[in-house]
């Protein structure tokens, strides 16, 4: 019942911010003054056949099953005729003028959003489609609605999972963002600068995000790795070094050919199996590392190559056989399609 009084609430304050409550007056008057006055001129016609009337006539439609007879009558049916042409043209002008005020807010990023457990992706780069694109690949993602907070002149990316907030990352975007209510924030570097200067407007967005939202979990792209430990301090949860893996991969590539091709299967969404964290099922709490491993392949085709402990800031790739697995680890594992394990 609370949440109806508040819907309504809000719908009155609509009304009276775009003045269409003066208009829905105004049609009010005419509607029963005209049913009344109809009334007083035509003797024999009841209420709800002149209230009928009004509407018909109002709107224009003119079904012709009550009309006037008396002079009076019809001085009152040109009355009515023509301030209902008036009011309805105007409530039909404000309404769609609201429509399109709201969708000329969203595209230049004027509007506050109202989400929950959403994903803000901060700054934009030509890697920010590919991020979209990979997100709305996977299942735990395709529904989720995402942010984009960035200094440009109108949003980058049109989808209708997609909204926008233009400025730089501080109290005010965040605010409108919903950023409190966010799951997820990735934070960007800026390709219009210099090295330096990109990772550092990226570490003073983690600052930001972190001192104003502390429990945002934030995954940040990091150019040089030198600047890692100021990142850290900044208490960022996941750096991607964008230059070293890169590198990294560059290295694999010559010295076991195709080795490429098999990691970048693994972190698309749009092809091949993919790579995942899931929680342990029940039944594979307390047993080994090697018998989870082998009975996930047997039983579902999903093949366990790592597990990450309980605070979810260790991770081990190819554990012990003899690991044994705890109620409160989560197994990185390799699927074709993200696990729905009971």
């Amino acid at each position: 019942m609370v949440h109806v009084f508040s819907a309504l609430a809000r719908f009155f304050n609509l009304l009276k911010r775009e003045n269409i409550h003066r208009v829905l007056f105004y049609a009010v008057f005419v509607l029963f003054s005209g049913s009344l006055l109809l009334m007083f001129f035509e003797k024999k016609t009841p209420f709800i056949d002149a209230l009928w009337w009004s509407i018909v006539t109002m709107t224009t439609v003119g079904y012709g099953d009550v009309s006037p007879a008396t002079p009076g009558g019809r001085v009152i049916g040109i009355f009515v005729m023509l301030s209902g042409i008036g009011l309805i043209g105007l409530l039909t002008a404000t309404i769609a003028g609201m429509f399109i005020e709201n969708k000329f807010m969203e595209k230049r990023g004027m509007k506050t959003t109202d989400l929950k457990e959403h994903f803000i992706i901060c700054g934009w780069n030509y890697r920010g489609e590919t991020i979209i694109s990979e997100m709305n690949q996977d299942a735990k993602s395709e529904t989720i609605p995402m942010v984009i907070i960035a200094d440009l002149a109108e949003t980058p990316c049109v989808q209708d999972n997609v909204f926008f907030v233009r400025g730089e990352i501080d109290q005010k975007t965040l605010a409108m963002a919903s950023a409190d209510k966010a799951s997820v924030a990735i934070i960007l570097s800026d390709d219009t600068l210099d090295t330096y200067a990109k990772d550092a407007k990226t570490i003073l967005a983690t600052m930001s995000i972190k001192n104003l939202v502390p429990d945002l979990y934030t995954c940040v792209e990091l150019m040089d790795p030198k600047n890692m430990e100021h990142l850290k301090l900044a208490r960022a949860d996941e750096i991607i070094v964008v230059g070293e893996i890169s590198t990294n991969l560059l290295v694999q590539a010559a010295l076991d050919h195709g080795v490429t091709r098999f990691v970048s299967e693994l972190v698309s969404n749009r092809y091949g199996n993919e790579l995942y964290k899931i929680t342990i099922p029940p039944y594979l709490v307390g047993n080994s590392f090697f018998t989870a491993m082998c009975r996930l392949k047997e039983r579902e085709n999903i093949l366990c190559v790592g597990v990450e402990d309980a605070s979810g800031k260790k991770t081990t790739s190819n554990p012990d056989n003899d690991y044994v697995l705890k109620k409160d680890d989560s197994l990185m594992v390799i699927a074709e399609q993200r696990p729905k394990l009971a």
